[in-house]
């Protein structure tokens, strides 16, 4: 590769432009991840889940 090219700067920046925004990326994707994960304990901790499926449901009297 030859560095002494006009256009170098423009390479480089484009590079370490793609990798911060790949490694922002992976960093929101792997907080969404922590996050979703989370929540799903706290519904299987609590049977919130559960308990609106199987609710009793009122019957209409004929």
């Amino acid at each position: 590769m030859d560095f002494t090219a006009a256009h170098t700067g423009f390479v480089l920046i484009a590079y370490a432009l793609t990798a911060v925004v790949l490694i922002g990326l992976a960093v929101v994707l792997l907080l969404d991840m922590r996050k979703q994960s989370r929540e799903v304990a706290r519904l299987e901790g609590t049977d919130e889940h559960r308990q609106r499926r199987a609710a009793p449901r009122e019957e209409a009297s004929s």
